[in-house]
This record gives structure tokens, sequence and C-alpha cells, in this order.
């Protein structure tokens, strides 16, 4: 009963350090599979900037907020992996450099106050970009009433709206901290007289020399074998340049190409010849395109020459309505294009308009709305006024005015109400934007537009085709083991392609446009690795060979030794050449015995510089060219084992300048150059102190 008791007493801290004991292996378990943390939430972390975090949250959402924007700017809808990279790249970019600037200007105490902002709107100088959004079109300069206008309005306008000039002055005032850190160190960046001396010297003094040369060219590389020695020394002399600013990765891959077979484009041909026939009697074309077309693009009415195609340019603006050609091949598909409609319009619009925000109020009030001052504008109001006070859009403060636009610069139902109008029209339209009441104010020139519908059919290869590509891919992949790729891509005859220093967050590499799951892959294996399935890429079936990393920081030899083949060549043949002018130097008292005794010709340089060292015809010399300088005249040189060869040369004379008499004007335009390669040179020094951590590679 006693230890029954014991138990009872104590079964609650039994259990609870039983259950602690069991969670704790757990979490060790969990820390180890992962390599991770536990207790800090790796999951979603992006980066690290000077031990600050980078989410990918944060991120992704400021890639979608710059998205919007390039989308907005460009007109484009969806966006293409490439220009989806860019933005992802630049977003990163954006990150880093406030994190890293933000470090520095906290630790400055640098602050842009209430004062201080409202100057930069309003002040007697405001920024730069106020002045281009708010500035009068005819004079280029800040119209003061627009700006005062838009900020009395702003308490009323739309959330989306409010959230934009939030982000503009969140922006201007990173800016402008950013500038207030860089004036801080530029103004501490000085030219002394010296300096500026130097300077024009290196400008302006002229050499005159002769010189011989023995080319690195003149001996084959196949009669040069370096030792590892050699490699060494290089490597150890250059290493600062192969410092890896983010880990590469390289990898072969062969292509299994899954191309429609001769029967595949027959029964393709076959369809589109059925979908013709169906296209000519449908009463609903845009119904039809956006259920058979692969690509499902809005019919608008378009001028010769925008079609598309040169061929529907020579059919369509002659034809009659409800015509239809095809179908024709075009870039990889079959297309069937019918004629619409089309009539003769005004080439460009002069327009103004009101945009009703139907977001906030539902469409059928803003259309109601629209109505009402419809109404009012007929009866005498002002535009402008109206567009002033209800209008969302940015031309608000312009009361309403668009300017003059042709077609394509707005959208679909926008346009047609504008181009289908005449002068003095007033339209209600609606569009995703909202409710528009637009007043047509002139429309010029005229000339025909088509509506054409098109739908096109791809040529893709059959399930059969790619079922046995597919096979002929995995059988390969199975076929592989650790070190046999190179022969077995021999057996089946392909050609070995290669992706070299592909960084983590690349989208396509030569020979694959869309590659985003290929490098994932690369980045989440070891070197010697072969992919582990089959990769597609639209007819692409592709198998990779993970064949080298390099890390982030200096490389090792091994992993720059082919690089550097060809210079440590160069080093090798330098030794020998420059041994045979030595030679030629033995007993020889002018520039031409030794020429001739090492079989080659003297080559004269006039008014040579010292800050433009290139031999006419061949490359730099900076070595040459500087021993040249540091010479005595008359006088032959030693050996040097230049850029493309090894040398021996005579100093003829130098012919100096006239005497420096502005040293103000020569430390201005120093300085000038130093300010210009600042800014740049400012953030790569603070980001490399910032030990920037890029994970990327595991998200994107």
């Amino acid at each position: 009963m006693g230890i029954m008791g014991f138990l009872r007493d104590r079964m609650g801290k039994i259990l609870a350090i039983s259950i602690g004991f069991s969670l704790l292996a757990f979490i060790i378990g969990e820390v180890v599979r992962s390599g991770g943390s536990f207790f800090r939430d790796d999951r979603d972390l992006l980066g690290e900037v000077s031990g600050e975090k980078i989410s990918y949250t944060d991120f992704n959402k400021k890639v979608d907020q710059n998205s919007a924007q390039f989308r907005q700017q460009s007109g484009q809808g969806a966006l293409s992996p490439q220009i989806t990279s860019y933005v992802q790249e630049t977003t990163w970019n954006q990150l880093v450099a406030q994190t890293v600037l933000q470090k520095e200007v906290d630790n400055l105490g640098l602050q842009v106050g209430t004062d201080e902002t409202k100057s930069m709107v309003s002040g007697n100088e405001p920024n730069p970009q106020i002045v281009q959004a708010f500035a009068d079109p005819k004079t280029g300069q800040l119209d003061r009433s627009r700006l005062n206008n838009f900020l009395n309005q702003l308490p009323t306008l739309s959330p989306e709206i409010k959230q934009q000039w939030s982000d503009f002055i969140t922006q201007m005032i990173e800016a402008k901290l950013q500038e207030k850190y860089v004036s801080l160190v530029t103004n501490s960046l000085y030219v002394n007289t010296l300096e500026a001396k130097d300077d024009y010297q290196n400008k302006n003094r002229l050499a005159n020399f002769k010189y011989a040369v023995l080319n690195y060219s003149s001996i084959p590389d196949n009669k040069v074998t370096p030792t590892d020695a050699d490699y060494q020394a290089y490597y150890d002399e250059h290493k600062a340049e192969f410092k890896n600013q983010q880990e590469l990765r390289s990898f072969d891959f062969i292509t299994f190409n899954a191309a429609p077979s001769s029967a595949d484009s027959a029964g393709i041909k076959k369809q589109a010849d059925k979908i013709a026939g169906d296209f000519k009697t449908t009463t609903n074309d845009s119904l039809f395109v956006q259920i058979n077309a692969e690509t499902k693009s809005a019919i608008s009415y378009k001028h010769k020459g925008q079609l598309g195609d040169p061929k529907l340019d020579s059919v369509m603006f002659n034809a009659s309505k409800g015509f239809v050609y095809g179908p024709y091949l075009s870039n990889g598909s079959y297309k069937i294009a019918k004629l619409v409609d089309s009539h003769v319009e005004a080439d460009s619009v002069k327009a103004k308009h009101i945009l009703i925000d139907e977001k906030t109020i539902g469409h059928e009030k803003a259309l109601a709305r629209a109505d009402s001052l419809k109404k009012l504008i007929d009866g005498g109001a002002s535009f402008a006024d109206l567009a002033k006070k209800f209008s969302i859009d940015g031309s608000a403060a312009k009361g309403g005015e668009l300017g003059t636009f042709a077609r394509g610069a707005m959208v679909g139902p926008f346009e047609d109400a504008a181009f289908n109008g005449k002068k003095g029209d007033i339209k209600i339209v609606s569009t995703q934007f909202g409710v528009h009441i637009i007043q047509i104010e002139d429309q010029k020139g005229s000339s025909k537009v088509a509506k054409v519908a098109i739908v096109d059919v791809p040529l893709k290869a059959s399930s059969a085709t790619q079922t046995v590509v597919y096979s002929k891919a995995q059988g390969f992949l199975g076929s592989l083991t650790k070190d046999n790729f190179d022969e077995e891509v021999k057996k089946i005859g392909l050609k070995k392609q290669t992706a070299a220093d592909v960084n983590g967050v690349a989208v396509s590499v030569p020979g694959v446009n869309s590659a985003r799951d290929l490098v994932r892959w690369a980045f989440s294996a070891a070197k010697g690795d072969f992919s582990d399935k089959v990769y597609i890429e639209g007819n692409q079936y592709i198998v990779a060979h993970l064949t080298q990393i390099k890390p982030k920081g200096i490389l090792s030899l091994d992993d720059v030794k082919k690089q550097i083949q060809p210079m440590v060549l160069n080093q090798v043949k330098g030794k020998a050449l420059t041994d045979k002018l030595q030679s030629a130097l033995n007993g020889a008292s002018t520039i031409d015995q030794v020429a001739q005794k090492a079989g080659v010709t003297v080559n004269p340089i006039q008014n040579m510089v010292f800050a433009n060292p290139v031999i006419p015809g061949s490359s730099a010399e900076y070595k040459l060219i500087g021993t040249v300088f540091g010479s005595q005249p008359n006088k032959l040189s030693k050996p040097i084992a230049g850029t493309q060869g090894a040398y021996v040369f005579v100093l003829d004379s130098f012919t100096n300048p006239a005497p420096m008499t502005d040293a103000v004007r020569e430390k201005q335009q120093l300085g000038q150059a130093m300010m210009q390669r600042a800014d740049s040179q400012i953030f790569e020094a603070l980001k490399d102190k910032a030990n920037v951590k890029d994970y990327r590679a595991k998200f994107l």
C-alpha cells in the first residue's frame, strides 16, 4: 500500500517527466532530420541580413505589390516567368538594401521628421516625383492647385488610393534617409593636390618607346604542361578574384524531344478543320474563342499591321463580315481567324472621364450615380468640377482630362465607347476599374479597323507519342549509376548540354526556357547526383547530372582550375619566352639586336599615356606600360611577361606636359568621378559587411 500511495501521489510528476523526455527526443529528432532549429521557425526564413531575418511572407507581399505596379505601368496581364524572375530579383535587392541601410541609419540616428516630410510634399522645393505627378501639362512645372486639391480630397478617396499614397510617402522617406547617409559618406571624400597632380601627369605625360614581343600564341597549348605548383602559384596570387558572391551550381543534361509525329499533326489538322467549320456558323464569337482557343485573348478593333500576322493583314482588311480564314500554320499552331466586324473610325480621340468607384458602393449605385452626374453635365454643370469631386482616377485633379490617345491605350469597353461615338457625346460605360462617364472632346484622322477573332490549336504530341518518349527518358534514367552518365549518353547518341554556374533563383538555362523545377532540384542535390525524375518542359523530357557546386565565398583551386587554365598556360609560356628573351639580351646593346636574335621585329610606339595602356592593334598591357613609365631612357629593359606575350623595350623619351595651372579644376573632375562611383560602392561594401544569407533557392 505504501508503494501504491507513493505512485498515486507522484504519478503526475512521473508522467510529466516522461512526456518531457519524449518531447525532447522528438525535438532533437526533428532538428537532426530537418537540419534547422525547432525553436526558430525556419520554414518562412528567406534570408538574413546583418542578423535581421527576411521572411518569405513579407517578401511575397512585396513581390505582389511590385508585380501589380509593373502590370499597371506596362499594361500587361499575366507576367512571363522571365519578368516574374526580374520582379523577384528587384524585390530581393530592395529588401537587402533597405535592411542594410536601415541598420546604418539607426546607428547614426538619422531621421526624416514630420516637417521635413511635409516640405518634400508641398514645400518650396518638393520632391521631383511630386513635381512629375502634379505637373502642369503645358509648362511641366508643379501645379500647386492640383496638388492641394488632391491632398484635400485624400481623406475621402478609396482605400486603394490611400494605400498607394502611403506607400509612396514611405518610399520617399526611405530614399531621403538613403540620400542623407550617402551624403555623410561622400562629404568625407577628398582629393588632395598631390592626387590631382598625379592624375594630371598620368593623363598628359607621353612616352615614346620601342618594343619586341614573343607572343604566347607562338607556343601551342599542347606543348605546355603546367604543374600543380604552377596552378597553385597563380591561384595564390589571384585568390581575391575568385570570391563567389552567391552559390552557383553546374549540371549536364540531355533532352528527349517529344515533338508531334506526322500522325499527330494530321490529327490536329483534322481537329482544326472541324473548328473552322463550326466557327463559320457560330453566333457568339467571343464565347466560341473562349471555349476553343488555347490562347484566350480579348477580341478588339485593330489597325492594319496590328493583327500579329502579315497573312491576316492582307486578307481581313479586304474581306466581308463573317469571313473565316484558315486553318493556317503559324508559330507552332494551326489558327483559324474570323472577321467579326470592320469599319472606318478616327485614328485618335481626345476625351475626359469621371471614374465612379463601384467597389465601395456597388455596381448598381455606381451606375445610378453616373446617370445623375450625366444629367447634371447635360444641364450645364462643369465636367471638370464634378471630376475633381467624384472621380477616383488620378486624372481627377486635371478635371478628368485624359489627353489624346489611339487604339490600344485603354481597356476594350472604354475604347469602343470613345471611338464609336462622335465629338460631343457623353457616354456611360463599365470596365473592370469601375463605371466611367466619358466625354468625347475631339476625334482626329480616319482609317479602317477590323475586329478579328482567332482560335489557335497548338501542334502538340499525342499522349501515345509522349508515352513513348517518356519511356525512353525513364529507361535512360534507370540505367544511370554514379559515374556512367557520359558513357550512357554516348550509347543513345544524344547531345549532352551544360548549364554552367546557375544561381539558385534562375528561371531558365540554355536550351530550356522554363527550368525552375530543374534548378530547384540542382540546389537540393549533391555533387554527382543525377535527377530524381524525368523533368518535363513542353516537348522536352530532361535528365540531368549535377557536376559542380561553387559555394559562396573564396572558391577553392579545384573549383576554378578549369577557369584559370588559359592564364596558367600563358604563365608557363611566359617563363619560357622570358628565358628566350634573356638569352637574346646577352651581349646585345640595342633593341634591334635583341629582336634579331629572338627572330621578331621591333615595334615603335609614340605618345603612349599611362592612363590608357593599350598597345595599338593588341590589348591593354598594364605591366608593360607601368614599367615603361618607371624606366630610364636609352636603357634596355629586362624581359616582362605581359598579357599577350613576353616583352623587351627601350624608352626613347618622355614628353612632359605643361605645368598644371588649375589644381582646383583637376580636383573637381577627380571628385566628380569618385562621387559617381560612390553610391554603388557604398552599398556593395555595406552588403559585404552585412553577411547576407540567401535561401531563396528553396522557395522560388
